[in-house]
This record gives C-alpha cells, structure tokens and sequence, in this order.
C-alpha cells in the first residue's frame, strides 16, 4: 500500500513537472507574438517591481527581436541596469560598452558611463563585506582603479551630468580606498625590512594620493624608513613635510623616539 502511494505522488510531481514546462513554454510562445511596445512594457514592470532574472530575460528577447529603434536602444540601457543588479558584472559591462558604441549621441549616454563605475565600484562585495565590518581597502584594487577611471571619464565628457555630483563622492571614496591599500602594502614590506620597496609606496601615496587621510601615514613610515636605513637628511624632510602639515599626528613622536644602533 506504502509503495502504491509513493508511485502516486511520483506521478503527481512529474505530472506536476511536466505541466510548469509546457506553461512556461506556452508564455515564451506567447511573447513571441508581443509588440515590442507590449514586450518593452512587461520587461520594465519587471524591472521596476525587483524581478531582476525575469527582466533580463524579457530585455534579452527584446534585444533579439528588435535591436533598433527607441525601445532597442533604452533597452540595451535597461539591460545593462537588470545584469547590474543581478550580479551579472561581466555581461553588464559589456551592455554599457555596446551602448556607448552604438548609441554616442543618445541622451541617456552618461549614464552608461556612469553605470560602469557603478558596476566595479561594488564587483566583488560578497555577503560578508556587505554586513561585516570589513576594511575593503585590504582586497585587490583592480576593480575599484577601473571604476575610479570610469568615473573619470565620465565627468571629463559630462561635466554637468546629473550623476556628477554622486560620482564626485563616489571618486573621492576610492582614492581614498585606493590610498588606504598602497599603505597596506607598504606596512607589510616595512615590517618584513624591505624598506626601499615601503618607502616607494608611501611616496606614491604622497604624489599620487594628496588630500587623502592617508598621507600623514606615509610621511611617518618614509621618516622612519630613511632613519632605520641611515639616511638623516631624508628622514628629517620626511618629518619637516609631517610636523608642517600634521603638527598634531602621533607619528611624530614614533619617528623622533627611533634608536638608530651603530
């Protein structure tokens, strides 16, 4: 009797299966026949109401179907949006790509440009940087230089986009960021004694990244290295450009205390 009702269910789940797949392909079908005005709409209320998937597969239909025209191209732009919030970075960049190739003169194109700094400045945030206090800074910088020169782009064609203002901030925070890390890296050669390696770090940090909170940092570790390495004239420059500009910083005293032994 056990073994007639688990034959049963089975049936019933396949039946069930089979059911979903022919009501999924009779929708697909029915797509097929949708104006692009209809297809436009239905993939843009999926858009709006946060069915990511569903929306790229509506644009991606659309796209097929009719890649020219109004609808075409505002729904290459969409696309690139859908991909975006469906983690989808490659393919999201590529779209933005495509529609500044394409579509140079369209009144929405700083937004593309925008959308590719958008795009890298959060690649690579996984559920543990989202909601745990994780200093980004520490992770590989590749993603957040190539969005830092999309931004730059951006604002040097479209100055007076209505994105500019949040790509100011936006760009501020990855200098920032990008700053942080040189440092990081010129802390591990500092400690490992490659002073050399640490001091062109911090340079850069000084020549590449002014106005960042990571400057003062870099003073006290280039002082500190040109002590440690016997080179005084150096060290006291360093330490000259920190007591004139920080006369507060901590690093101060670190860098008058060191010992150098004979």
């Amino acid at each position: 009797m056990g073994t007639s009702k688990n034959a049963l269910c089975c049936i019933f789940a396949a039946a069930l299966l089979l059911g979903g797949c022919a009501w999924f392909g009779d929708k697909d079908d029915e797509a097929s026949n949708w104006t692009v005005e209809r297809l436009y709409s239905e993939a843009k209320g999926a858009l709006d109401s946060g069915y990511y998937s569903k929306a790229v597969e509506y644009y991606e239909f659309l796209e097929t179907r009719f890649p020219f025209g109004v609808y075409g191209q505002q729904s290459l732009l969409d696309l690139a949006y859908a991909y975006y919030k469906t983690e989808e970075f490659d393919s999201a960049m590529s779209a933005c790509d495509r529609f500044i190739r394409l579509y140079p003169q369209n009144i929405h194109i700083d937004y593309a440009y925008y959308l590719k700094g958008v795009v890298n400045f959060n690649r690579g945030k996984g559920l543990t940087e989202r909601f745990l206090p994780i200093d980004s800074s520490q992770r590989d910088q590749s993603s957040a230089m190539t969005s830092f020169q999309a931004f730059a782009e951006l604002l040097e064609r479209y100055p007076q986009s209505q994105y500019a203002e949040d790509t100011k901030k936006r760009m501020v925070f990855l200098r920032n960021r990008l700053a942080r890390h040189e440092m990081h890296v010129a802390d591990y050669y500092m400690k490992r004694g490659a002073y050399l390696a640490a001091i062109n770090r911090a340079s850069n940090v000084v020549e590449s990244y002014s106005r960042t909170p990571s400057v003062p940092d870099a003073l006290v570790l280039m002082a500190k290295a040109y002590k440690v390495m016997e080179m005084p004239d150096l060290s006291a420059g360093a330490l000259r450009v920190l007591e004139l500009n920080y006369p507060n910083h901590h690093g101060i005293y670190e860098v008058r205390d060191i010992v150098v032994e004979d």
